[in-house]
């Protein structure tokens, strides 16, 4: 709920012009009428129409200036006549009335254009722009015509008003790491891939793994889907990355790296995974010294040692990582566990410290008779460390050894207990099971229907709406599990539906090997106990989600020691956002955000996708391709890519669909 004087936001026409107290209207979107906890908002216009948070905004002045900004992009981008000129039209007219020199011709004009616009326009920014300065034209007419009658300046034509712009997208808003997606499949559909990489790389610089293995909730937000499918965005972002590994290209970046300031400020990263490796890129870029501090001998954290090599190649992902590492201010050191005495050492000789550790203790699952030490219940990391580092690394020995033709039992239901069942398959286990409490439709979105999919084909069988009773064993090793189902109960109240245990549905299971994957915990004894660190419910550390300092000052954290449990892209859109506050707090001491992730909060709240669209313009039923996926036969027993990729016909192919769904927003404050 926002206050608003006036409002087409998405339709809600709202105008509280003329109304006493009790009459007022508040909108039922979440406009943006406080900038920063200090700072309010006198207007917010965008591609769905306009809010008025203040009665003294100069409305033709912000309809200027908002077409002031897409004149800049419009003449940037060029792609399409209506939009290029239609921008400086649509501007030069504007700016005539506000400063006193328009004519009702003019007004004409900008109907004229702006209809045009959007009929035209190749992309949504093109179409949409028009539609807040039209709403302002037809609301306050009168506005516009006094300034035309009297030839008279807008009130606030020579003023310093602060108006602070944001381009997104319905995808780009909803990926984690708000990379510029259109941007980088425009560049796949015009064969740029250098283009398309340096899009991805200005908010993602591990494009190889999220390439590969990132559960693309941007899909989930494709304009594209309210007309037939979604848009293959994350198999388009793997073409820049292997396009310059594979040809063996300069690292590409978003900007020229700065030299090393050498300055003496210096800044620790606590854990060489996709959170640390991500912040130490961007600080790097900006020619902060880095010094990493990683327990593991190896770097990428649970990504190179969990995730499973016919998923995540340690090929590509070392690509990523030496991307990082080649970085002259980056500095690794590895075998290096950092405990409280040596974390305050840290804290002490560091001008910033970000803790970027993960969480690789396994939860038990909470049956009866569980004990962590019997024979054959195996925790999740545990498992998948002994698999990937044999087949990764060629450390240690391989799992096969222990789960050849034995019965294995996954407790779980998101991607680590899918990559515990895809790999006992390929380690040789004879019958593999997941049990998880919840439905397919829901293990679905946990992960993602391909991961599913390929289980299900690789031979995994899924037992659903189970849990374990009781784990029975023979005083040495496991036996056998006793399994409880449940099912949905509707709530005659229309509440949410409730599992409850069938009391006929008791069954027993032969089990040699049971491998709890439902959670995992961050390690926090490295943490000095006098610091008092607050921590959340969930026994990670608090930050406020939008800066990443904890409650100690010049302490800050990312990835799953700050959520929990989380994906790729979350843990490096994280991980960006704590570089860029810890590359200003380390010279002014001060905890502040860009204007730009400011809007970024801002929209993410609003919600940029509007999922009841209806889409027109546009050719609908183009079949979304499909990449070449191994045969069953040929993946099953062994750790070769499964995921072969895109043709370069078929990425174009994929890419020319993309309907380039931009929006332009703005904040007059």
């Amino acid at each position: 709920m926002a206050n608003v004087f006036f409002s087409t936001w998405q339709g809600e026409l709202i105008d509280n012009r003329n109304k006493k107290e009790d009459e007022l209207q508040a909108s039922a979107f979440s406009l943006p009428e406080n900038y920063t906890s200090d700072k309010s908002s006198k207007a917010f216009i965008g591609w769905d129409g306009v809010a008025l948070f203040d009665k003294d905004v100069d409305v033709v002045r912000l309809a200027m200036e908002y077409a002031a900004q897409y004149q800049i992009y419009s003449e940037a981008c060029g792609r399409c006549t209506p939009g290029r000129w239609g921008g400086r039209i649509l501007y030069d007219l504007l700016d005539k009335i506000a400063r006193g020199e328009g004519s009702h011709d003019d007004i004409a004009h900008l109907k004229e254009v702006s209809s045009t616009m959007m009929i035209t326009s190749k992309c949504e920014i093109g179409k949409t722009v028009p539609k807040p300065i039209l709403d302002l034209m037809e609301h306050f007419a009168a506005d516009f015509n006094d300034l035309i009658d009297n030839q008279k300046a807008s009130r606030h034509y020579n003023e310093e008003i602060n108006y602070i712009a944001k381009v997104t997208a319905p995808c780009t808003d909803m990926c984690p790491s708000h990379v510029d997606i259109p941007a980088y499949i425009e560049g796949v559909r015009d064969m740029q891939f250098s283009e398309s990489l340096g899009a991805t790389r200005q908010t993602m610089p591990l494009a190889h793994t999220c390439g590969r293995v990132c559960p693309h909730p941007c899909e989930d937000a494709c304009r594209r889907a309210n007309l037939d499918s979604p848009i293959s965005i994350m198999e388009l972002k793997r073409l820049g990355a292997d396009y310059e590994t594979d040809h063996g290209l300069p690292w590409q970046h978003p900007f020229e790296p700065k030299e090393p300031k050498n300055d003496g400020k210096k800044v620790a990263i606590i854990g060489a995974g996709p959170a640390g490796l991500t912040a130490a890129y961007y600080l790097a870029l900006e020619g902060i010294q880095v010094d990493i501090f990683e327990e593991l001998p190896v770097l990428g954290g649970e990504v190179a040692v969990g995730v499973p090599q016919y998923r995540m190649p340690i090929e590509k992902y070392n690509k990523d990582i030496v991307l990082v590492t080649s970085m002259p201010t980056v500095n690794v050191i590895t075998n290096h566990r950092v405990d409280a005495a040596r974390l305050k050492e840290i804290d002490s000789e560091y001008d910033a410290t970000l803790l970027a550790f993960g969480t690789r203790l396994s939860k038990k699952i909470g049956a009866a008779n569980e004990k962590m030490d019997m024979g054959g219940y195996w925790g999740a990391i545990a498992m998948l460390d002994k698999v990937n580092l044999w087949h990764k690394y060629s450390t240690g020995s391989p799992a096969s050894n222990e789960l050849k033709d034995k019965v294995v039992v996954c407790v779980g239901g998101g991607f680590t207990s899918m990559d515990v069942v895809r790999c006992s398959i390929r380690e040789g286990a004879s019958r593999v099971v997941m049990l998880y409490r919840r439905d397919e439709k829901t293990i679905i979105g946990n992960t993602t229907y391909e991961e599913y999919h390929e289980a299900v084909e690789e031979g995994v069988e899924f037992i659903f709406h189970s849990a374990i009773e009781e784990i029975f064993d023979d005083g040495k090793n496991i036996t056998k599990l006793k399994i409880n189902q449940y099912e949905l109960v509707p709530d005659p109240n229309g509440g949410r539906a409730q599992l409850v245990k069938r009391e006929d549905g008791d069954f027993e299971m032969e089990c040699d090997y049971l491998i709890p994957a439902v959670s995992q915990s961050a390690d926090l004894q490295l943490l000095p106990a006098e610091w008092e660190l607050a921590l959340t419910s969930w026994e990670t550390l608090l930050t406020n989600g939008k800066d990443y300092m904890t409650s100690r000052p010049g302490l800050f954290a990312a990835g799953d020691c700050e959520y929990g449990p989380m994906t790729i892209v979350n843990a490096v859109g994280q991980a960006k956002r704590a570089a860029s506050v810890i590359s200003k707090y380390i010279y002014d001491g001060k905890v502040s955000l860009s204007d730009d992730e400011i809007m970024e909060d801002h929209l993410k709240k609003l919600k940029v996708y509007n999922k009841k669209e209806k889409i027109t313009g546009w050719m609908p039923g183009l079949p979304r391709v499909v990449s070449q996926k191994l045969e069953v036969d040929e993946r099953k027993d062994n750790n070769k890519e499964v995921n072969m990729g895109f043709t370069g016909e078929e990425a174009v192919d994929e890419a020319q669909r993309c309907m380039r769904c931009y929006y332009i927003s703005m904040v007059a404050v």
